[in-house]
């Protein structure tokens, strides 16, 4: 059954959030599908990218997106990266538009077909910074451990799979193909109230569109993979400096963003987390221009 995102608000300029996506699509310098390796339910998945670079060789930066989202999650952020670097937006397996791994319940096949797909994408002899996004923030700790030589930093922003406490929140609700219209819009705002964004006038038409898109088609469980903590189990053995960005209101965090300072000090001591405020969980999208900023400044060389 298709969806029918006919209930989706248009944007001010009376252009559907479909058509906004699109055009931002059209910039990309190229949509690639590489392959991430056998898989044991048979033949070779396929991980898809995003790039933007011109050609006149910018560091490369990849962005790792959040637990059942797809590239879209960098929508306000990848033009204006674009002009300090080459940038690659991934899929991750089983997410997007991506294949999904051998074990969608674990991150280590999911980590594995990352690394699969980043050997035949990227230039043997360049170096890269990582920029991982809650779930993506996960996969970029275990990408870490696989690349120790050529990941020259890692940005984390609102990282997932921490062993730290989160204050209870109303549960989200599963978004499913069948549901009128005006339902499956209606609950893909209250999910993104409820989980991404601290400002409900924030949610716009390409928000609700995201969440519907891409969480219908989710695949791989990354959900289970953070209440396991699997962030806090790899990080000992990362040696790549890393830094923080996070929103002031993130559900996932908020009031204990002191805990994952501490966190994260406790195995560099020169670790750096930056605060942006009145922002959520998705802040890379709700104060896109000071994260962008932020982000620019931490990982240029």
């Amino acid at each position: 059954m298709s969806l029918d995102y006919s209930a989706v608000p248009k944007m001010p300029d009376g252009r559907s959030a479909a058509e906004h996506i699109l055009t931002l699509e059209k910039t990309a310098s190229e949509v690639v599908r590489v392959c991430m390796g056998p898989r044991s339910a048979g033949g070779d998945g396929r991980m898809t990218w995003h790039v933007w670079d011109d050609g006149t060789n910018k560091p490369v930066l990849l962005l790792f997106h959040g637990g059942s989202g797809s590239w879209i999650h960098w929508f306000r952020n990848v033009q204006p990266l674009s002009k300090h670097f080459a940038v690659y937006a991934a899929d991750l397996p089983g997410l997007g538009d991506s294949d999904p791994p051998d074990d969608v319940n674990d991150i280590w096949s999911v980590a594995h077909c990352v690394e699969h797909a980043m050997k035949e994408l990227l230039p043997s002899d360049k170096q890269f910074a990582l920029t991982g996004f809650s779930f993506g923030g996960m996969v970029g700790g275990h990408i870490a451990t696989l690349f120790p030589e050529r990941l020259r930093k890692i940005a984390f922003v609102g990282a997932g799979g921490l062993k730290a406490t989160r204050k209870p929140g109303a549960k989200l609700r599963k978004l499913l193909a069948d549901m009128p219209p005006q339902t499956l819009a209606a609950e893909a705002r209250r999910n993104l109230e409820i989980l991404m964004l601290h400002d409900p006038n924030n949610v716009d038409g390409v928000a609700i569109h995201m969440q519907i898109l891409n969480t219908t088609r989710a695949k791989t469980r990354s959900r289970q993979m953070g209440q396991a903590f699997r962030l806090s189990e790899v990080l000992p053995r990362v040696k790549t400096p890393f830094t923080g960005i996070w929103g002031e209101f993130d559900s996932t965090t908020y009031p204990h963003i002191q805990e994952r300072i501490d966190l994260f000090r406790a195995l560099q001591p020169d670790f750096e987390m930056n605060v942006i405020p009145d922002a959520g969980h998705w802040v890379a999208y709700e104060a896109a221009s000071d994260f962008n900023e932020v982000l620019i400044r931490t990982l240029s060389p």
